[in-house]
């Protein structure tokens, strides 16, 4: 079994503490913007002290893979497997799924991988078909994950969330 620990907020203040409680308590997978992780990257980096994790999860802001390559430089792939995940309010957070490697860096798209297996995506135009691989559209999120609407805001949750097209069983899109 896996253990929570929450970290005291002036310790998510300074990287070296963070550091030091992610060595000491052991943890195996840490969620983090990538902003904070770029943080914590530059102290890991120069430690000697080996860390326990297994998985980092970067949530929360667009990734930029290039700003990992200290990360790989100093651990390789070896190290905690780098996962990177898109996800939005409106779909209970997060909706892909996609480890990074070390060959990642060498380009500039922040890859968001592919849907968590109880949602589905469609890249579609404005009339709702899809798009053709590499062209331009919006990315529509459909299944479980979808949140019911806003609260307390029928007008807003009817205009954002519609009809999914491609549903049999009268599912919605975000």
């Amino acid at each position: 079994g896996g253990r929570l620990v929450i970290v005291p907020r002036e310790v998510t203040r300074s990287p070296e503490d963070f550091h030091a409680l992610l060595v000491e308590q052991r943890v195996t997978v840490l969620n983090q913007t990538p902003s904070a992780f770029k943080q914590l990257m530059r102290v890991a980096c120069d430690s000697p002290a080996p860390m326990s994790l297994e998985k980092v999860i970067f949530g929360g802001e667009a990734l930029d893979v290039a700003s990992l390559k200290p990360w790989f430089d100093r651990f390789g792939d070896q190290a905690a497997q780098l996962i990177n995940m898109y996800g939005i309010t409106e779909t209970t957070v997060h909706v892909t799924y996609r480890p990074i490697t070390e060959a990642d860096t060498q380009n500039p798209a922040s890859p968001i991988g592919e849907a968590i297996p109880d949602l589905s995506w469609y890249v579609l135009d404005a009339d709702f078909n899809p798009v053709a691989q590499g062209c331009s559209g919006e990315l529509h999120i459909g299944h479980a994950g979808l949140a019911r609407g806003y609260h307390n805001r029928a007008a807003l949750t009817a205009e954002r969330f519609v009809p999914d097209p491609f549903s049999s069983d009268g599912g919605r899109l975000y």
